[in-house]
């Protein structure tokens, strides 16, 4: 396998100086899958320009470390036609790391720069072209028998209980002068941390500000709102969809205080926060402003959360309309507890939880289906059923649609598509595809919100609502439900509303 690293990753990886701390487990996984590192001769003339000598004769040294690629591709028409719209040196070099992927002569490629991701998507390879985290995601699942990483403990934990000489913290240390006595201030404050084999990998620390809370160092200023600061937030690379599920967790505390807004402030210096504020994007965060700071000028970025449905369901989530159509659709018991694990996040146990799989953390999930029910549309509701007889059968989560793929055209794009957020490794997802040739798949990217209390709602008491008919009419596949049985169930269930949006 040949894998193409873009110059951002070569120069952070040799650089004396740490800035990314994912390099290294980036380069772990390189090695220890023995893929071939290589380097695009164009990155080798962008390093030479470097203003700083040292840094220059330093990587002239270091790169003969990776193989530098002996023969360069003709242009692909369509790498011609790209060609037209580039307008600076640093666009005509991307375009021709990119023009390697089209001929084939590299497997991957792993970048940080947003345009050479732009420019994939345009090709139509941008499943070839990786972030670190994400490259890192992709191999842990492929691998899990080859991951470190076998226990992820996320908690609640004292900032006094917490290890302040970690690695994780320098970048804060760095960025912010006050720190260490910010942190220390905060000793008997609750903060959401997870642990891998005892080293910090994630850190969230949330803050609830009031209407009367002073924000003249924010430009634009802010207007009179209850709101949910996230004071202190760093997810490092592990493979395990840390970020999403951290949002869930600042998503349920804006839920249960009730708040008008979330926001943060952050710096945009390193890739992490460049990737953090992404991921957030992703999530319906605006960039909102400025704010003025004894370290600097911080970004501010907000996310509405007054009940908004969007046509993005990403955008407005964990709200869902209740006027949406809602559908009973089942899942085997085997899959239920991979795809829906309860967690700390959702049930506030004092005991710490397992989760080393990717799937199980992330907030975007894979179903894959041969119902014949197949017209969902984002936005859609999903009421899961755990099959498991009158009594076992259960309906446990809600969920909803945020896009449905049919007409997969072969195989490979079905486990490409599916990969990651399934709960399946390659060979039951060929398994899956090649079941029935002539019934293919389709898969359903949903968004995952919320488990319904215990005890959950049994068959029996199903049928007894005249939510599903007779023990002979348990659900093969999505099943529309009318909106008064959707709301008679709500009510028998005690679940909780406040993402349910009149």
């Amino acid at each position: 396998m040949r894998i193409l690293l873009d110059t951002n990753i070569i120069v952070h990886r040799e650089a004396s100086k740490i800035y990314n701390q994912d390099i290294g487990l980036l380069f772990n996984w390189l090695d220890k899958m023995h893929f071939e590192k290589c380097v695009h001769p164009v990155s080798i003339d962008e390093i030479s320009t470097y203003k700083d000598e040292d840094v220059v004769n330093t990587m002239k040294v270091k790169i003969e470390n990776y193989n530098v690629l002996k023969t360069i591709s003709p242009d692909s028409e369509v790498i011609t036609q790209l060609r037209l719209s580039d307008k600076s040196i640093n666009d005509t070099n991307d375009t021709s790391i990119l023009n390697e992927l089209v001929n084939n002569r590299v497997n991957y490629l792993i970048t940080e720069d947003k345009g050479l991701h732009r420019k994939a998507k345009e090709l139509g390879i941008s499943d070839k072209v990786y972030k670190i985290d994400s490259f890192i995601e992709k191999l842990v699942f492929e691998n899990p028998g080859l991951s470190d990483y076998k226990v992820l403990s996320v908690k609640k934990e004292y900032f006094g209980n917490i290890n302040l000489k970690d690695d994780f913290f320098n970048s804060f240390k760095e960025d912010y002068a006050e720190f260490e006595k910010w942190f220390n201030s905060k000793a008997d404050k609750e903060s959401y941390i997870c642990l891998v084999e005892n080293e910090v990998k994630a850190f969230l620390f949330l803050k609830i500000e009031n209407s009367d809370e002073n924000y003249r160092d924010i430009i634009p200023a802010f207007s009179s709102k209850k709101r949910l600061k996230i004071g202190t937030f760093k997810v490092t690379s592990t493979g395990y969809k840390l970020g999403e599920r951290f949002l869930k967790v600042i998503f349920d505390n804006a839920l249960v205080n009730k708040v008008d807004e979330i926001y943060v402030t952050i710096f945009d210096k390193r890739e992490e926060q460049q990737r953090l504020v992404s991921l957030l994007e992703e999530w319906g965060f605006k960039y909102w402003g400025t704010k003025d700071t004894t370290n600097g000028i911080e970004n501010v970025y907000v996310r509405d959360f007054s009940k908004t449905i969007l046509e993005n369901p990403r955008e407005c989530f964990p709200f869902i309309d209740r006027k949406s159509r809602v559908f009973i659709n089942p899942i085997w018991p085997d899959y239920h507890t991979e795809l829906f694990p309860d967690s700390i996040l959702n049930n506030e146990s004092p005991q710490d939880y397992i989760e080393n799989e990717p799937h199980r953390n992330a907030l975007k999930k894979v179903y894959i289906s041969r119902s014949y029910t197949r017209d969902l549309k984002p936005g859609d509701i999903i009421l899961f059923y755990r099959t498991g007889g009158r009594y076992a059968g259960v309906l446990s989560t809600i969920g909803v649609v945020e896009n449905v793929i049919l007409n997969i055209s072969n195989e490979e794009d079905f486990i490409r598509l599916c990969r990651k957020r399934s709960v399946f490794d390659d060979n039951e997802l060929k398994k899956w595809w090649n079941y029935n040739r002539y019934s293919r798949p389709f898969i359903v990217n949903f968004l995952y919100v919320d488990s319904f209390p215990k005890p959950k709602i049994n068959l029996d008491k199903l049928i007894e609502l005249g939510i599903i008919k007779s023990i002979n009419d348990v659900p093969r596949g999505f099943v529309q439900i009318e909106k008064i049985k959707f709301e008679e169930f709500l009510k028998e269930a005690k679940a909780n509303e406040s993402y349910i949006v009149d």
